[in-house]
């Protein structure tokens, strides 16, 4: 039987960080998903061929950037996303019928794990996605998931707190931060607490027409 804690490799892609280290700005709402940041931080992403494809559009920029976004989907057996990702609720949910910001047919089309102090029933949508939401450690978390992936691996999908804490915990072994020449000055932070970070991993960098610097980080 295969040990998939072994073979598996948990992965952080198209992560995108302002230049002081935001990965969202303040004031999330359903209006707002980034906050005060608007789409600066995802405006690489939205242009890119590999972000059409992912919602059933035809188009989109080819190149470094978009090169880089299509890594985001091989090889993924489940997601692993902070509720803060799933919707801008907070506390006991009291409006059931949100069903994340993506629409019937959600681009994940696998088991996503939706962390929360409030869990509810399981989601099911078009195209395989399902939502389950757990109360669980960052640990115990990955273990559902990638009981759930098959062997696959495991996408930790977002936002900045949940990418921390999986970090922190040194359960990562792939990260993708695309850098954006931004100063958000104020929102939900990446790196706090995270100091040595890059001497875990090889670190590699290429920057992009676009102004974009991607920054992978790999575990040896």
């Amino acid at each position: 039987m295969r040990d998939v804690s072994v073979v598996s490799r948990v992965r952080v892609h198209n992560f995108s960080v302002s230049l002081d280290g935001f990965a969202a700005g303040e004031g999330q709402g359903p209006e707002a998903p980034f906050g005060h940041a608007g789409t600066r931080l995802v405006e690489w992403f939205l242009g890119t061929r590999a972000f059409n494809e992912m919602h059933g559009q035809a188009g989109g920029d080819s190149g470094v950037d978009d090169a880089l976004a299509w890594t985001w989907g091989p090889g993924i057996g489940a997601e692993i996303m902070g509720r803060n990702k799933f919707g801008p609720q907070r506390g006991p949910w009291t409006d059931e019928e949100w069903k994340g910001w993506w629409g019937d047919n959600p681009p994940f089309h696998t088991p996503v794990f939706v962390l929360t102090h409030h869990p509810r029933p399981s989601l099911e949508m078009e195209g395989g996605t399902v939502f389950h939401f757990v109360d669980a450690s960052p640990q115990e978390a990955l273990r559902q998931a990638r009981e759930a992936a098959g062997g696959l691996d495991v996408r930790i999908g977002g936002g900045a707190a949940t990418v921390r804490q999986f970090l922190a915990a040194d359960l990562v072994d792939h990260l993708h931060v695309a850098l954006v020449p931004i100063v958000l000055g104020r929102g939900e932070r990446l790196w706090d607490g995270l100091e040595g970070l890059e001497q875990r991993f090889q670190v590699e960098s290429v920057t992009t027409p676009s102004g974009i610097t991607h920054l992978t980080f790999t575990r040896p």
